[in-house]
């Protein structure tokens, strides 16, 4: 059987977990560990505090600082409606691989543990980590980290192989997203200064938004990434029950996305002081932020081995793209890091999701002749 054919069969039986980000990932994470285990790695399992998902890290060759990385993430998005077959079994079509994260990311997967027996005769240290709840704010990836921080290893270089079409990418912004909840006091709304309405709380802040958003844009007029600057970006606002009653509940759900952490501290720092004027303002007023993730993005720098050795390896020239990923937090470890991966993003999160087999064929191409460096 062909390495592309073997790939395809694992992927089919990945793609049969319905690894959704509110759903388990343990049944997925003991099937490749037996795999892995099979081919001589070495195999740990690092399940999250309520036991139903899991991050796996294998490693092979050395037992020794430096070397690779491979990282790429199990969880799904939903399946959503539209689709022409069953989102969770295999189609193979005109060269494509259809189903529910075929592309986005257990394609990349599949093909590391078909190659990692390969990539085991390097010399050097090669692991590979698969995480849990990247969709939902990297969760998975940031505990792994910790894991690592503390107890090892310390590779020197990570792929990341998110869907990118065997482009080499060097950076992208972070993402943090939030949701801000005022509560005030209901009443009738024939007599609003009895009451202590939220929902004009929610429009104020709304307005220091769209405020902060004009400072980010001033802060960082140009540079690499389009738009250059930091974003801020309101996504929703909800409040009250009725017309005729004072809004005693209201939220924003809203994001930013950071190119430094100098951006990401300053709109921290203006909106605690916002909050501060308004509850002394508005006595009885409460206000508090939820965050439902931080990603950090990936700073693209002008040493980075990562990416001159992928350069080397599938040629081009690097690029940036604008969706965030678990690059950054393994640069943060101390890691050169850098995307790389088969399928298109714009295949993500879509019906009838689908991966060219020409692509996994080139990434398959790029981990052999990886295996094939000292």
């Amino acid at each position: 059987m062909s390495a592309l054919d073997e790939t395809i069969a694992l992927l089919s039986r990945m793609i049969a977990h319905p690894t959704v980000s509110d759903r388990g990932n343990r049944d997925l994470v003991e099937f490749l560990a037996i795999r892995l285990r099979a081919d001589g790695a070495r195999v740990r399992i690092l399940p999250d505090m309520g036991g139903e998902k899991a991050n796996l890290l294998a490693s092979v060759g050395p037992k020794a600082d430096g070397g690779l990385l491979l990282s790429g993430h199990l969880d799904v998005v939903p399946p959503g409606e539209g689709w022409s077959s069953d989102p969770f079994t295999l189609r193979r079509a005109a060269g494509r691989l259809h189903g529910r994260g075929a592309c986005d990311m257990k394609g990349f997967v599949a093909a590391c543990v078909t190659m990692l027996p390969r990539l085991a005769r390097r010399g050097a240290p090669v692991h590979l980590a698969l995480t849990h709840d990247e969709e939902v704010g990297c969760l998975g990836a940031q505990a792994l980290a910790r894991a690592m921080a503390a107890e090892g290893p310390r590779p020197a270089m990570a792929i990341i192989g998110e869907p990118t079409r065997m482009r080499v990418i060097e950076g992208h912004k972070g993402c943090f997203e939030y949701t801000t909840r005022f509560t005030g006091r209901d009443g009738h709304g024939s007599a609003p200064d009895l009451g202590l309405n939220a929902g004009w709380a929610a429009a104020r802040f709304a307005l220091r938004l769209e405020a902060l958003a004009g400072e980010l844009k001033a802060m960082r007029p140009e540079g690499v990434f389009d738009p250059p600057w930091a974003t801020v970006s309101l996504g929703r606002i909800e409040a009250g029950v009725a017309r005729n009653v004072i809004a005693g509940q209201a939220a924003v759900e809203w994001e930013m996305r950071p190119v430094s952490e100098a951006e990401a501290r300053h709109v921290k720092q203006a909106l605690a002081d916002h909050a501060e004027t308004e509850m002394a303002a508005h006595p009885g007023l409460v206000m508090k932020t939820e965050c439902f993730g931080e990603v950090a993005g990936l700073e693209p720098r002008a040493a980075n081995e990562a990416r001159d050795l992928m350069l080397e390896l599938v040629g081009g020239t690097p690029g940036l793209v604008p969706f965030g990923t678990e690059a950054g937090i393994w640069q943060a470890l101390g890691m050169d890091a850098v995307l790389c991966g088969p399928g298109d993003i714009a295949q993500a999160h879509r019906p009838d999701e689908y991966l060219e087999e020409s692509q996994l064929a080139a990434c398959l191409d790029m981990l052999g002749a990886l295996a094939a460096r000292p």
